[in-house]
C-alpha cells in the first residue's frame, strides 16, 4: 500500500498508477511561513488593525471577515500614475534583507521535520504578478493601463517578475521544498480577467524564469488559480506547471483532462459555493463531492479538493465531510483508478 505522498507522486506522473484518490491536500504538508514572506507580508491575523505590506498596499482583516484582503482606494493606492511607477513604488529588498542563512535555519529545521515524517514539504509563494498589479493600483486602473500605457505596464510587470524570481531562489535554495504552491488568480468563474493575448504578453513571461528555476531544482509546481482558465491551458503546460490547484467546475474539466492527457494534474472540482457555507448540510456536501469524484476521477490526473489556495474550508464542519465522502468513493472505486483513464 502506497503512502499518501507516494500516491500524490503517482497521480502527477503522466503514466502514474495511484491506488486511490487523494483527500484534498493529503500527502503534502503546507508550511507557508519563511523569512521573505514574513518580511513582506507582516503579521496577519483576524481582528488586526489595518496594516500595510512592504509594497505599500493596505491590508484589512476585521474580526467578522473570513480572510485578509487588500483595500485599495483612490486615496491610498500605491501607484496612481503608471508613468511614474518608479517614483511611487519601492519594491521590497528581499535579497538584501532576507539572505542571511541564520534567518532561514529554524524554517529549514521545520522543512526537514516534515520530510522526515514521510510527507512532502510544500512551501508558499503568495500574491502573484497579476494580483500584485491590482494590489498596487486597483483593478480598474490596471485594466486601463494594459490598454493605454503598455510600455510602462510591461516595465512594472518585469520588475514584479524579477522580485518573484528572487523570492523563488530564496525559497528553493534555502528550504529545498518538494512542492511550491504559487498563487496568481488570472480569471473569474466565467472568463479570464484579460484576453489570452494580453496575458501571454504581460504575465506569462514573468513566470518562465521562476518556474524553470523550480523545475531545474526538482520542485513540483502547484499553481493556484480558482479561475476559468481553459483558453490558456496549453500555456500553463508550457510553463511547467505540474498541478493546477483551484480548478473550478465552471471549466469543462473532462474536456481538459482529455486534452492534457496526463501533462498536468487538475486539483479542485468541488464547488465551494455549494459546500462551504455556514448552513451547508451534510447531504449537500456529500452530493457535491460525489458528483466531482464521479465526473472527473475516471479521466485520471485529478485530485478532488476545495478550490481555495490552501488547506481548510472557511467553516469547520465542511472538511471532514469532504474527506469522508472521498474515502467512501475510494472504497467503492479504487480498483478502477489503476486502469487507464477514460478517453
Amino acid at each position: 500500500m502506497l503512502k499518501a505522498s507516494e500516491i500524490l507522486l503517482e497521480t502527477i506522473k503522466k503514466d502514474g498508477r495511484p491506488e486511490r484518490l487523494l483527500r484534498q491536500y493529503e500527502g503534502a504538508t503546507f508550511y507557508p511561513p519563511n523569512p521573505a514572506n514574513n518580511y513582506v507580508r507582516g503579521n496577519r491575523h483576524r481582528g488586526m488593525e489595518p496594516m500595510k505590506d512592504l509594497f505599500g498596499t493596505e491590508i484589512l482583516w476585521p474580526q467578522e471577515q473570513l480572510a485578509a484582503m487588500p483595500h485599495v482606494t483612490e486615496d491610498n493606492k500605491v501607484i496612481d500614475d503608471i508613468t511614474e511607477w518608479k517614483e511611487q513604488l519601492v519594491i521590497p529588498d528581499i535579497v538584501g534583507q532576507c539572505s542571511d542563512p541564520a534567518l532561514w535555519e529554524p524554517f529549514k529545521q521545520k522543512a526537514q521535520e516534515i520530510k522526515d515524517s514521510g510527507s512532502l514539504f510544500m512551501a508558499f509563494m503568495p500574491t502573484g504578478v497579476f494580483e500584485r498589479l491590482h494590489f498596487l493600483m486597483g483593478f480598474e486602473d490596471m485594466l486601463v493601463n494594459f490598454l493605454l500605457e503598455p510600455e510602462d505596464m510591461m516595465d512594472l510587470c518585469n520588475a514584479i517578475g524579477e522580485y518573484r524570481f528572487q523570492l523563488t531562489k530564496l525559497i528553493v535554495d534555502n528550504l529545498h521544498p518538494d512542492i511550491i504552491l504559487s498563487h496568481d488568480d488570472w480569471g473569474s468563474k466565467q472568463s479570464l480577467f484579460i484576453s489570452p493575448d494580453t496575458w501571454r504578453e504581460f504575465i506569462k513571461p514573468q513566470y518562465e524564469r521562476s518556474y524553470k528555476y523550480m523545475k531545474d531544482h526538482g520542485v513540483i509546481i502547484m499553481h493556484h488559480a480558482d479561475s476559468f482558465m481553459e483558453p490558456i491551458i496549453e500555456d500553463m503546460v508550457d510553463l511547467g506547471i505540474d498541478i493546477w490547484q483551484g480548478t473550478l467546475p465552471q471549466n469543462d474539466i473532462p474536456k481538459l483532462q482529455k486534452q492534457l492527457n496526463g501533462r498536468m494534474t487538475l486539483m479542485g472540482g468541488i464547488d465551494a459555493s455549494i459546500v462551504d457555507r455556514v448552513d451547508s448540510t451534510e447531504e449537500e456536501i456529500r452530493k457535491e463531492v460525489r458528483r466531482a469524484c464521479e465526473e472527473y476521477a475516471p479521466h485520471g490526473h485529478f485530485i478532488p479538493c476545495i478550490t481555495y489556495g490552501g488547506p481548510g474550508c472557511l467553516f469547520p464542519h465542511v472538511d471532514s465531510i469532504i474527506d469522508d465522502e472521498i474515502e467512501k468513493y475510494n472504497k467503492e472505486h479504487s480498483c478502477n483508478l489503476l486502469k487507464a483513464p477514460i478517453e
